[in-house]
């Protein structure tokens, strides 16, 4: 719940205006962000209720935690602008990588059995499943410049000069540069330091998952980061092109 608290700040403290971070909760039925707000709020009195004993609160958390991190994907595997988050592999990277993140955390605490295999399970799933995001990513094609300004891809249409002369809050938001060869060193690191390192600590040393935890932690922080480094909303066609 600490986590979770954590993170909730953190999304706090990336509005543009956090003191109307409340207005997430107001758009349950057309939002995946309001969906996400209102799901993670309940999860505080149910959480609670599993610690104090109650019967059947596991399963309401769990239940909650689900919603949570498919809505949260969701969040991104809706958007249309952005071709490379939209695609059904997103939420279940989602899915994938928060379990796997979940299990090295408890193997590094309990290093029980049924945990490490979990564990172990895991990593070759999440692994497979960001291998697969990153070729379908890979094959789509760039989006046509019409896209970006909302006129008929059948339109013939040339750009003469970018959006801006300078940089404004879409250029801040999303037009960030990742060189291609940064991108793949970035991948490699993904691969080994979240996947393969790992995977090797725990199959080698039976008393080590506290290093296998940090290990991981850290290559999905990577992926994390990559995540968003590499999406490319169409609106950049019109705002950065030169």
């Amino acid at each position: 719940m600490l986590l979770v608290t954590v993170g909730l700040l953190a999304s706090v403290a990336h509005l543009a205006n956090p003191k109307k971070a409340w207005r997430s909760f107001v758009r349950f039925r057309t939002s995946w962000l309001s969906r996400e707000a209102v799901f993670a709020a309940l999860l505080y009195p149910a959480a609670a209720a599993w610690w104090l004993g109650v019967p059947r609160a596991a399963w309401v958390t769990l239940a909650l935690c689900w919603i949570i991190l498919f809505c949260t994907a969701m969040i991104y595997a809706s958007l249309k602008p952005i071709p490379q988050w939209r695609s059904p592999l997103v939420p279940v990277n989602f899915f994938l990588l928060g379990h796997l993140s979940g299990a090295m955390i408890l193997l590094a605490v309990t290093e029980a059995s049924d945990v490490r295999i979990a564990a172990l399970v895991l990593l070759l799933a999440a692994g497979a499943a960001k291998v697969a995001y990153y070729r379908v990513m890979e094959s789509r094609s760039a989006p046509p410049l019409q896209s970006a300004i909302a006129v008929p891809t059948a339109a013939r249409i040339k750009l003469l000069d970018a959006g801006h002369s300078h940089g404004t809050f879409l250029t801040d938001e999303f037009a960030f540069q990742l060189a291609r060869e940064k991108a793949q060193a970035l991948r490699t690191v993904v691969a080994g330091a979240g996947f393969l390192i790992p995977l090797v600590i725990i199959v080698l040393f039976d008393d080590a998952a506290p290093l296998a935890a940090i290990v991981c932690m850290a290559g999905l922080l990577a992926e994390r980061w990559l995540f968003f480094a590499e999406a490319r909303h169409t609106v950049n066609l019109y705002q950065t092109r030169t």
